[in-house]
């Protein structure tokens, strides 16, 4: 069975850091794109950040440029998210989520960061920057 397994997450002030991970299971990430969404109360699912595991280029949304960043390790299994500067805006349920496209490029999946475009996805994790 394909899952994907976040951890990471919880409680920080305003201006804290937090990082999540993904971790895939029952298969290699190699030619996805894996992305971080996330979702607050209320309010419809949001693209935060992409990354094309074959050669590590990232795409992140402008209300995170900045401030958070996406990378995998080299041995392309885990995908992280580090988050700094963190504002109350951001809290949310955050999930990972991974595509292997057939008709679009990684990068076309990547630009556009859709949730309609990602088949797998993580559990979520909660982030929460208490106003």
């Amino acid at each position: 069975q394909l899952q994907l397994v976040e951890s990471g997450g919880g409680e920080v002030n305003t201006g804290g850091s937090l990082a999540l991970s993904c971790t895939p299971s029952g298969f290699t990430l190699d030619y996805y794109g894996v992305a971080w969404f996330r979702q607050a109360p209320g309010k419809e699912r949001e693209g935060v950040s992409c990354i094309r595991i074959r050669d590590g280029k990232t795409y992140s949304s402008d209300s995170v440029k900045g401030r958070f960043i996406i990378s995998r390790d080299n041995a392309k299994k885990t995908v992280y998210l580090q988050m700094n500067n963190l504002k109350p805006d951001d809290t949310a349920v955050y999930y990972c989520a991974a595509e292997l496209p057939s008709l679009d490029t990684v990068q076309e999946l990547c630009t556009r960061l859709s949730p309609a475009d990602f088949g797998l996805w993580g559990q979520g994790t909660q982030v929460t920057v208490p106003s």
